[in-house]
């Protein structure tokens, strides 16, 4: 059983490849991948799709194992097939891809759509047949709290209702596109049926936190192994992630002037 208290951690991924693949910085190498997923079986770690693991914050944590761990990569890059896909069943591991449906490299209504190489519907389902969960990613990857109430229940309603479709069974789950939420998009969020939802936070989820506002720890091109081993063991987290939390402040500052601006609602 979970000996580590109430605290458990999600893991944040975007794309899995190097340049000149890719320029982000999110973005993680096959290679680290590799050894990432290494270091989390031979170190005993249990993955656990984000569904699972919001159950079992919901009613505590003594159904867990030691040392759960849920696995979340953003967006819906292609390499979630190629790469990372291959490499879960390799190890057992199980994820949960939150999908940005307007991003879908076939999508009958693309929004905004990354040149990156994207996903496929046929793609997402074989994903979801190999147990992978799906969850949702807006369906254009705006700044939801920056949107009219009318924007907002679209973006929510048609990225759900669209992975619903594909799939043919519900989306629990919602990732805030670059973690951005408040109390007017969370009950907007709850209002259009999800039960859980992921933010960013760089910090380590408990029962005692939001099922809405769930946090993740970012794991990104610069991640060396031994601060990824301190991540997964939740060690030093404020010092790991103190940059990190202070870009956040500073951001969160503008984003609040430029609602006052727009007239977009703060919390209501």
């Amino acid at each position: 059983m979970n000996t580590s208290g109430t605290m458990m951690p999600i893991l944040m991924y975007h794309e899995v490849a190097s340049p000149p693949e890719t320029s982000s910085r999110l973005a993680v190498s096959e290679a680290a991948f590799k050894t990432q997923l290494a270091h989390l079986s031979a170190t005993g770690f249990t993955t656990f799709t984000m569904s699972a693991l919001a159950s079992a914050l919901q009613g505590g944590t003594s159904e867990l194992p030691n040392r759960p761990i849920a696995l979340t990569f953003d967006d819906g890059y292609a390499d979630f097939h190629g790469v990372v896909l291959p490499m879960l069943q390799q190890y057992g591991f199980t994820a949960t891809l939150f999908v940005t449906t307007g991003w879908v490299a076939d999508a009958d209504s693309p929004a905004g759509r990354r040149s990156t190489q994207m996903l496929t519907w046929a793609q997402i389902r074989e994903a979801a047949n190999f147990g992978i969960e799906i969850g949702a990613h807006s369906h254009s990857h705006p700044q939801l709290d920056q949107l009219p109430i009318r924007q907002l229940r679209l973006e929510l309603d048609n990225s759900k209702s669209l992975l619903e479709d594909q799939l043919g069974k519900e989306i629990p789950g919602l990732a805030y596109p670059f973690g951005y939420s408040n109390a007017r998009v969370r009950r907007a969020v709850r209002v259009a049926g999800y039960k859980y939802a992921c933010a960013v936070g760089n910090m380590v989820a408990t029962p005692t936190g939001d099922l809405f506002t769930l946090p993740r720890l970012t794991v990104k091109r610069g991640t060396q192994l031994r601060t990824f081993e301190q991540i997964v063991r939740m060690q030093h987290i404020p010092l790991v992630f103190a940059k990190e939390h202070a870009l956040a402040r500073g951001w969160a500052m503008v984003r609040h002037a430029r609602r006052a601006v727009s007239g977009v609602p703060f919390g209501r």
